[in-house]
């Protein structure tokens, strides 16, 4: 075997030749892939007892990986989503395998014939606009992070932007004169405008005068100047949601993140009957037909229609028990 084709070199060749020179994914994805290989590693070095330097590439074969598969939903609690996020990286190595080391092509068939686990399809979750009261009201803002907290939460409700487009916003990325607006870069490294509500635009222009921050940092930084994390804004979103939760039984029980309000912001253009195109836009879906999902929470929309058909002719009619003893012979 040639030493170009070891499964050292072509993963350390997958991670730099194929995603970030060829195909320059975003950090989000490059940290997803990488994260899968190092919960991969990690794991053959348990099971099979040998350093991920020396790993042969056949030792990842179906067998080897649908075990894998199971540890993370069994032993790490993931879900079939998730775990399906995962087995999306690993084909994508074994493409790039299958192209560029073809005696590996009928391991790299095999692999890529593994199937995403099938998994059943919820309601999206939602906030009510009393429970988006209480979450914009939970903030202290008599303190700089009450006041940068309130800030978050009010853009995140108003725009509907995606964690990871929260997180990447900079000081530069927001116009607050007229038509206020701020811009971000979504999947597909696609940039979009998102229009601001006077009173959002009044918030935030009064945040960005109290932190002073240069064009180039965080919009929303942490107390020591850095951006915050996925897990920083749960954290600051959970803590919110326990002071909510106390002005708002409803929010009790409730799972609240960022996608939620995401969701939250789409269902409320869709009452106000803005039209799924538009919708689609605003959120930056890939198709319109992403935004069906939203069709299908919608009660008040499934209720209108029922109100638009005609009532069945069913009348009711007393109901009389069946002879004890049918009754009986039924029971055996």
């Amino acid at each position: 075997m040639k030493a170009a084709n070891t499964f050292p070199t072509l993963l350390e060749a997958f991670f730099i030749d194929r995603l970030m020179r060829q195909r320059q994914v975003s950090p989000h994805t490059l940290a997803s892939y990488r994260d899968t290989f190092r919960l991969l590693l990690q794991y053959a070095q348990r099971q099979l007892g040998k350093a991920p330097s020396a790993l042969p590439l056949p030792d990842l074969d179906t067998p080897f990986l649908g075990a894998f598969l199971d540890h993370l939903e069994q032993e790490r609690d993931n879900s079939a989503r998730s775990r399906n996020v995962r087995l999306a990286a690993i084909h994508s190595f074994f493409r790039y395998v299958a192209l560029h080391a073809p005696e590996h092509s009928a391991l790299a068939q095999r692999v890529l014939a593994m199937p995403s686990k099938r998994y059943q399809r919820r309601p999206i979750d939602f906030l009510a606009p009393t429970e988006v009261a209480a979450l914009l009201a939970a903030p202290n803002l008599d303190t700089w992070i009450g006041r940068r907290d309130r800030a978050l939460l009010l853009l995140a409700v108003q725009t509907g932007l995606r964690a990871s487009e929260l997180l990447g916003l900079r000081c530069h990325n927001f116009v607050l004169g007229p038509s206020a607006h701020v811009q971000c870069q979504g999947k597909g490294r696609k940039v979009r405008n998102t229009p601001l509500r006077k009173e959002t635009a009044t918030v935030l222009r009064n945040w960005f005068q109290e932190h002073h921050g240069q064009p180039s940092r965080p919009a929303f930084p942490t107390t020591s100047g850095g951006a915050l994390s996925h897990d920083g804004l749960q954290y600051l979103l959970n803590k919110h949601l326990a002071v909510a939760c106390r002005q708002c039984a409803s929010l009790s029980g409730k799972r609240v993140t960022p996608h939620v309000l995401r969701h939250t912001l789409a269902m409320n253009l869709l009452h106000r009957g803005v039209d799924r195109s538009v919708i689609a836009l605003w959120l930056g879906h890939e198709s319109i037909e992403t935004t069906s999902i939203y069709l299908h929470a919608d009660m008040q929309l499934k209720e209108a229609a029922l109100a638009k058909t005609p009532a069945t002719d069913a009348h009711a009619r007393r109901y009389r028990p069946d002879d004890h003893l049918l009754t009986f012979l039924r029971s055996l």
